[in-house]
């Protein structure tokens, strides 16, 4: 088992998980983050820190659970990786609710650490 990041953390990235992580397996996108699943130790401690509960257990429903799982381990291996929480962006807050943000918002561009 890993611990995925879902689309609820486009346009949010509010990043309290990577400060949490012991193995920094967080990686940076332009509007989200990933977890690299194979160095995922599957610890669970981000799962808690995520404000908008964007990061859940890959036991979710498979195909869904396999959708995240290959976009966390895509991205995870063309994004920086981060290591210490950044700045959220501005507007966040505007995006919690927001639903089919991955349609709506998804970007495949690297973050700037």
């Amino acid at each position: 088992m890993t611990y995925l990041v879902t689309e609820a953390c486009i346009r949010c990235k509010f990043q309290d998980c990577v400060e949490v992580c012991p193995v920094d397996c967080f990686y940076e996108g332009d509007n989200m983050l990933v977890i690299h699943p194979d160095e995922c130790i599957d610890c669970g401690v981000c799962e808690p820190e995520c404000p908008v509960e964007a990061i859940v257990p890959d036991t979710g429903s498979e195909d869904e659970s396999l959708k995240w799982l290959e976009i966390n381990r895509k991205y995870a291996e063309s994004w920086p990786n981060i290591t210490r929480k950044g700045d959220v962006p501005e507007d966040a807050d505007d995006f919690r609710d927001e639903s089919d943000k991955f349609e709506k918002f998804f970007s495949e561009e690297p973050g700037e650490s």
